[in-house]
């Protein structure tokens, strides 16, 4: 018996010791398994990862984009913030039907009195519709519950047969996508009367999500589109494409928790970053100047129904471009910006690149301006191994440099350059002149804008370099673009100094500068004080009597030094041979502060223009008339306060005139006759004194001390073939006074 409890006992204990040993293993294998989750399995993680992206999101939050300024701060390119509210209409904010359709009507009501697209039922019932699709009850049942509570309310309840109440439910289904509200984006102010609206003023919860977007604009239209350029779908080019990373800014970080779909609301204390916006890009763009040449340029376009054009206007000191104007033609006959011609079309300039012939000859070979070379009167001739060179005018003969300047002679600069360089052999030379000297077989800095580089040969390796040589003095086998003639002809007027041109001036965020850009010295000077003064002569004989004196040969308001240029060039145009025309002035001749510059191109076309004076003439005439009128800084100026003052000089002519000007600054005036033409002097009382000059027919008048417009009117009337050279008032003429005259004679007044 006692054998049998004893076994029966051991065996409970190998039981109970078999389950110790099961729980141990068991909790072995837990432990295990945790310490491998923990410690060695990416699952948990990963579970955790895929929760929180449930649950949190990380929102990136965009920087504003930088604005593009010109010089005077008026935006050409900015960013503004546009505002959608978008509505969960299954948020259970608005699920009291009548409180919510209260405040519905309410809304309708103002957002139709504030949009004006459709009147405040459509708006109320979309409202309805939209509530009614997004929260819907369905699967209706009955439910009962008590009454009342307490044991004997429930007595008397059950007495009276009304214990349990009978109560209808439902399940919900909610549709939390966002619904837009607004007929169109809001901008800021706008969005600050909107947000006091009921339901928007969230008076019934966070019932809406306001969505914001950056949307770039262009305040001037396409005033210098290819110049400001654009960013996004439409293409990316100009300045936004350039300067995309300092415009662009940083964009912040922010965390994000999700409260329904489409709905999150800010983590406090999460991982935030707040946006760096952009820098703002100031450029020296004059929005009068830009505005001025685009419609110059476009109406001369139109008026030749040319291809395109570019106009460039840039102050000589600093190098700033003040217009920048690309108009090319549209598949429907208008004109736009298509491209930046100015800085993407390296072409034959034709014989605007005289001035490198010029310098060249008068600088590096010391060739004298009074070298005189036969131009044929027009006529073909053959200069080296170079056949059919001519002159697009006739009339000339042998001719020396001046004439040659301003005549724009093909065959006298083919002549002299052949003459010196070819039979020299001292191609490499030129060459190495053209480069190393006057720097036009590089850019000039705005590579980062799509400059394109010039192309002006080094090493000859041509089959016809003797033909090349003879072509390039008058500006064919080379290539530059416009962008790099003006330039060039920019350091004729700053004596000799050839400095960068600048279009980005600077870098700002706010009122602060964060980086400034000035012009850079490309060469301290590019020729010799003789060769420069003697150049700066002839382009200004250029606009008195060669091509361009159509357009500024009257001086008596502010003198002008041009050259035209024309160029045969080889595009895939139909219609007519193409053209290149150009203009390149700059102004005033005696102290420069402006260089213009206009080139089109165009097809030979009956009772149309293609040679540069004519073609490029009209626009540059016009910048230089505006630019002139508009600064009024230029003009003397009398001051109102201070100590009152006299002239000390005043010029002669009208008598009449004479009067009426002296009587408003003089404090008296001498005369002798009330009209005719008379000598003034002003004595030591500040007394003006008017001569009468004496009008005997046949007879040469004394004009020294009038100004040129009454010269060349008394002059012009006797018969006289008048010539002038300087500015201000008459100090000699060739023929005395008082000598016999004849109709036809030629005078020449000097004015000083």
């Amino acid at each position: 018996m006692k054998q049998e409890r004893s076994k029966v006992k051991s065996d409970i204990l190998l039981r109970v010791r078999l389950l110790y040993v099961l729980f141990i293993l068991a909790g072995g294998i837990v432990l295990a398994r945790l310490v491998w989750v923990q410690l060695f399995s990416s699952e948990v993680a990963y579970n955790a990862d895929r929760l929180a992206s449930r649950i949190f999101t990380q929102e990136v939050i965009p920087a504003q984009r930088g604005s593009i300024l010109s010089r005077d701060g008026e935006p050409l390119a900015t960013s503004i913030f546009r505002y959608q509210a978008a509505f969960d209409f299954a948020s259970p904010g608005l699920d009291s039907l009548d409180t919510f359709r209260e405040q519905a009507d309410s809304l309708a009501k103002l957002l139709a009195a504030f949009f004006k697209d459709k009147p405040a039922s459509a708006y109320a019932r979309m409202f309805r519709e939209e509530h009614a699709r997004r929260y819907r009850l369905v699967r209706p049942r009955d439910t009962t519950y008590l009454r009342s509570k307490g044991a004997i309310a429930r007595f008397f309840d059950r007495l009276r047969g009304e214990e349990y109440i009978t109560h209808r439910i439902y399940d919900t289904l909610r549709d939390h996508t966002p619904v837009n509200i607004f007929p169109r984006e809001v901008d800021y102010a706008e969005w600050e009367v909107l947000r006091r609206y009921p339901l928007l003023n969230w008076n019934m919860g966070m019932v809406y999500n306001l969505v914001e977007r950056d949307e770039r604009i262009y305040p001037q239209g396409e005033l210098a589109r290819r110049t400001i350029g654009l960013t996004g779908d439409r293409g990316n080019y100009g300045i936004e494409e350039a300067y995309r990373g300092e415009l662009a800014g940083k964009p912040g970080k922010a965390l994000r928790q999700r409260i329904a779909r489409g709905f999150y609301g800010r983590v406090a204390g999460g991982d935030h970053e707040d946006p760096v916006d952009g820098y703002d890009v100031v450029t020296t763009l004059d929005v009068d100047l830009q505005d001025v040449a685009d419609k110059a340029l476009r109406q001369q376009l139109e008026r030749q129904n040319a291809l395109w054009g570019t106009t460039i206007v840039m102050e000589v000191r600093t190098g700033e471009i003040l217009a920048l104007a690309n108009l090319g033609r549209d598949p429907g006959g208008g004109y736009s910006e298509r491209e930046n011609y100015a800085l993407s079309r390296s072409m034959e300039p034709g014989s605007t690149f005289k001035l490198a012939t010029m310098l060249t000859l008068l600088d590096d070979a010391r060739m004298s301006p009074e070298t005189v070379y036969d131009t044929h009167n027009g006529d073909p001739v053959t200069v080296g191994p170079a056949r059919n060179i001519r002159d697009s005018h006739r009339g000339d003969h042998e001719i020396d440099f001046r004439r040659a300047v301003a005549s724009s002679s093909n065959v006298y600069f083919a002549k002299a350059m052949w003459d010196r360089y070819g039979i020299t052999g001292k191609k490499f030379d030129y060459s190495k002149y053209l480069h190393e000297t006057l720097h036009l077989g590089e850019t000039v800095g705005l590579e980062r804008l799509g400059e394109r580089k010039p192309s002006i040969t080094t090493d000859w390796k041509v089959p016809d370099p003797g033909v090349m040589l003879v072509k390039m003095a008058y500006g064919y086998r080379v290539r530059l673009a416009p962008i790099q003639m003006i330039t060039f002809y920019n350091a004729i007027a700053n004596d000799g100094k050839m400095v960068s041109p600048v279009l980005i001036r600077e870098l700002r965020r706010g009122d602060r500068v964060e980086e400034r850009f000035e012009s850079r010295t490309i060469a301290s000077s590019i020729a010799s004080r003789s060769a420069l003064h003697e150049v700066q002569r002839c382009l200004q004989a250029v606009c008195t009597e060669g091509t361009a004196s159509a357009f500024f040969r009257d001086t008596t308001r502010v003198r002008v030094a041009a050259k035209t240029g024309t160029a045969q060039i080889t595009s895939p145009t139909e219609g007519g041979r193409p053209y290149l025309g150009s203009m390149i002035a700059y102004f005033p001749a005696d102290a420069p502060r402006y260089t213009v510059l206009t080139t089109i191109e165009t097809r030979a076309q009956p009772g149309k223009a293609y040679y540069g004076g004519p073609l490029a003439g009209p626009v540059v005439k016009r910048m230089v008339d505006y630019i002139y009128n508009r600064g009024h800084d230029w003009y003397g100026r009398v001051e109102s306060d201070g100590p009152r003052r006299y002239p000390e000089r005043i010029k002669g002519g009208d008598i009449a005139q004479i009067r009426r000007v002296a009587g408003k600054f003089s404090p008296r005036t001498e005369y002798e006759e009330r009209s005719g033409w008379g000598k003034v002097r002003v004595d030591s009382l500040s007394r003006v004194v008017v001569t009468t000059l004496p009008d005997t027919p046949g007879v040469m008048p004394d004009v020294r001390g009038m100004g040129l417009k009454d010269a060349l009117f008394l002059l012009e009337s006797r018969g006289l073939k008048v010539r002038f050279s300087g500015q201000g008032s008459v100090t000699q003429q060739t023929i005395p006074a008082g000598a016999r005259i004849t109709p036809g004679a030629a005078v020449t007044i000097t004015l000083k």
